[in-house]
């Protein structure tokens, strides 16, 4: 189940995430606005690896898991997992289906709250309005190369599950580098987002299941 809510985020990491050197906080938040939502609109694909690690309280060592991503406006997604066993998730507007080596099932979000919250996080991350979101109070920081974004859950919803998402943005194109959700278990995923290619053709294929 984590799997999918934690894609519908990408389209946009947490209290346990380790602290990243070099950062400072942004003291006006207007430009950084105006900025990832000029990126926003003018991204209309991105294609891409990621390495997914996912930290359990019980276990000593980490969860690693590898595959490719893709996303197309509005609202396409396909997450293919790869490493170490086959998973695949697939977006399309609101319907959600998810694949692996036995099964596919198709997933309803039409009465789940949190899908609806986090369907609504996707929304604003697609359209660069994300700071702006009630459901979270927000801090930003910034380095040479990235700015950090820490949504902490306001919304009752989200904080059954979540302490905070943190976002790593890359200051050249405004794209997710890295997720990092800090679970209210105490456990904790990030992912990573490699050798992005942004506004590439993407056929519509991609995000459908056979």
């Amino acid at each position: 189940m984590y799997k999918w809510l934690l894609l519908l985020v990408c389209i946009m990491g947490s209290v346990a995430v380790k602290a990243q050197s070099g950062f400072k906080p942004v003291a006006d938040l207007g430009p950084l606005k105006q900025q990832f939502a000029k990126a926003a609109q003018q991204t209309q694909s991105i294609q891409c690896d990621f390495v997914q690690e996912k930290n359990l309280s019980m276990l000593s060592d980490k969860i690693t898991s590898k595959g490719k991503f893709w996303f197309k406006k509005d609202n396409k997604v396909r997450m293919e997992y790869l490493q170490p066993s086959y998973y695949l998730l697939v977006i399309n507007g609101k319907d959600i289906r998810i694949k692996d080596a036995q099964k596919e099932n198709k997933v309803s979000g039409k009465s789940n709250k949190l899908f609806e919250q986090i369907n609504k996080i996707t929304v604003d991350c697609v359209r660069g309005t994300v700071l702006e979101n009630a459901d979270f109070r927000t801090k930003a920081s910034e380095n040479a190369q990235f700015y950090r974004l820490e949504l902490e859950p306001v919304n009752k919803v989200m904080k059954d599950y979540f302490n905070s998402i943190i976002l790593l943005v890359d200051k050249t194109d405004y794209s997710v580098s890295k997720i990092t959700m800090g679970e209210a278990s105490g456990d904790d995923t990030t992912i990573s987002f490699l050798h992005k290619q942004l506004n590439v053709n993407i056929p519509d294929a991609v995000f459908s299941v056979k």
